[in-house]
């Protein structure tokens, strides 16, 4: 297969961003957009299909399917080359920045020759973007802003970016012999470098490494560092008998590993990346693993994701550290979109991919329609999906939870009436415009939220988009005092590109007696995988299974909700 759904279905959007660009009509837009929703909804990889089923799938036509047939071959999309080919790179660019689309991007080209991001903050600061029709000063302050992000965010990856420099990586490794470290092993939403741990020997590795290389940094016996995919990677060598100090040391933050250096010099000895050295005797001890030198510390083994020196040493050398919730404590979703609004599944789908997870339960939680740009849904056709569910429930052993991501509105009002809300399993209550209101204004909107009796779940507390969108100014202290008198949870939204709330706003709500509710917000079946992000985070935050919503079961659930 040339090609996965994801990545065929991002290539396809990719394109109905270029024709939008390039000015073309807006019917063939619509159309590669449609094909790219319809992929992704696919059940099947696309590139197994034959060209007669493809055309047959709904949302799919000829024009589309014929870039598609390209994709799956292996070849690059004819029409996507020549999009390129007649838009500059640094135009395409400009859609890297928040809340900068395809149709801004073409304006800001054909009407005011803007081709770089450059050129578009030289012509923000000068006031001329607020001479287009339909910009004003505020638009203008707000791609200043998106600039000064953009820039603060280009030397850190997402984790899903990271993942696919490491499958480059690890595709060279032999299996067993590497360990990834660093701060994607803590769990962190975002990546700076990546450490990699490996025992094999160094000459057999560095070959490998420098053919996949777009630029070798350092190469040597100790440690390799290269460009893969314009990030770089350190892989550093050690024995097998080295690999627990080793590894310990490319885990933890800074701090964390300080404050084991600290205990270390006060048992009279040394610890280094390659292992203990006693200071009197000068005799050296390495060991295969991280346990061994926990142990020599006189600690319980801190788990990964807690080594970042916010009370996880002590609590290891008091023995009191958390049992941190795991993926089999899931019993369920509790953010999914279906096809009623901007989802790609059906109903069944979301039961049977439900069943495939060994989930009691998964909810539908699709936009209100007061987010109109989500294709949200009305008071009637939340009912006629409440009828749909039910009858999907008969048959399945994972229950579609009733549900709805209401919208709140900037005057703090919510995108249903009570009547609406009341006949749902699970309401999610979440901030998707006025993201400029004033701290207090924006907290008091979700505070009004929690103390609707209807709202079970506050989505995404803070709005944020990493490497996009800052979280909008709001004081989360307050929230979590409000859901803890109104028994509301907060989500962790799993999304890699959100992972909202962050690991300290997570511990605190956590320590404040909130329940936490995690949710993929999937639009798509794949997306449901990203509950493991989620609970990266919820482990980051000192989460017991306990603390999580997810791992009650279907009744205790609807228990908690009634």
């Amino acid at each position: 297969m040339g090609c996965t759904n994801r990545q065929a279905a991002d290539t396809i959007r990719f394109i109905s961003q270029l024709l939008e660009i390039r000015g073309e009509d807006p019917f063939r837009v619509r159309a590669f957009q449609r094909a790219a929703m319809a992929i992704e909804g696919l059940g099947e990889p696309v590139c197994s299909m034959a060209p007669e089923q493809v055309l047959a799938v709904p949302g799919i036509g000829p024009h589309t399917a014929a870039q598609i047939r390209e994709l799956c071959a292996g070849e690059e999309s004819s029409l996507l080359q020549d999009l390129q080919q007649s838009i500059p790179a640094s135009v395409i660019a400009l859609l890297e920045l928040d809340q900068v689309g395809p149709k801004t991007v073409h304006r800001l080209w054909h009407e005011l020759g803007i081709s770089t991001i450059e050129d578009l903050e030289k012509a923000a600061l000068a006031h001329q973007v607020s001479t287009l029709k339909g910009f004003g000063a505020k638009k203008e302050e707000e791609l200043v802003k998106a600039i000064a992000r953009h820039r603060r965010s280009t030397g850190r990856m997402t984790r899903v970016a990271a993942e696919a420099v490491l499958r480059e990586v690890t595709a060279l490794l032999v299996e067993g012999t590497y360990t990834i470290a660093g701060s994607y092993r803590r769990g962190r939403a975002t990546i700076g470098d990546i450490d990699i741990v490996s025992t094999e020997a160094p000459a057999e590795v560095n070959s490998r490494l420098v053919s996949l290389a777009d630029e070798v940094i350092d190469q040597g016996e100790k440690r390799t560092s290269i460009r893969v995919m314009g990030q770089r990677v350190d892989v550093r060598f050690c024995t097998p008998d080295q690999c627990g100090p080793m590894l310990l040391y490319l885990t933890g933050s800074k701090d964390f590993n300080i404050k084991l250096r600290e205990i270390a010099l006060s048992a009279g000895w040394r610890l280094n990346e390659y292992g203990v050295e006693e200071r009197t005797t000068g005799a050296h001890r390495t060991a295969a693993t991280e346990e061994e030198i926990f142990s020599m510390l006189g600690m319980d083994p801190v788990p990964p994701e807690l080594r970042e020196d916010r009370g996880e040493v002590e609590a290891a050398r008091e023995h009191t550290l958390p049992t941190l919730v795991m993926a089999d404590d899931l019993q369920g979703d509790l953010h999914v979109h279906s096809r009623w609004s901007d989802g790609s599944m059906t109903i069944a789908e979301l039961a049977t991919a439900g069943e495939e997870r060994g989930y009691q339960y998964i909810i539908c939680s699709d936009h209100s329609a007061s987010l109109g740009i989500a294709h949200g849904l009305s008071a009637a056709e939340v009912r006629d999906q409440q009828h749909e569910i039910e009858m999907v429930n008969r048959t399945s052993s994972c229950q579609v939870l009733a549900g709805i991501e209401v919208d709140i509105l900037s005057n703090g009002s919510l995108g249903l009436p009570d009547r609406t809300l009341q006949d749902l399993d699970l309401v999610v209550a979440s901030i998707h415009s006025g993201f400029h209101q004033e701290e207090d204004q924006i907290t008091r909107r979700i505070i009004g939220a929690i103390e609707n009796e209807h709202v079970d779940i506050i989505g995404h507390p803070t709005g944020r988009v990493l490497g996009q969108r800052d979280p909008y100014a709001v004081d989360l202290h307050r929230v979590i005092e409000a859901a803890a008198l109104h028994r509301t949870a907060l989500e962790i939204n799993a999304s890699p590109f959100r992972l909202d709330m962050d690991d300290t706003a997570v511990r605190e709500a956590r320590d404040g007696g909130i329940v936490i509710s995690l949710g993929s917000d999937a639009h798509a079946r794949s997306e449901l995988e990203n509950m493991s992000y989620g609970l990266l985070m919820a482990r980051r935050g000192w989460c017991r299974p306990a603390d999580l919503l997810n791992t009650r079961d279907l009744s205790s659930v609807l228990e908690w909700a009634a």
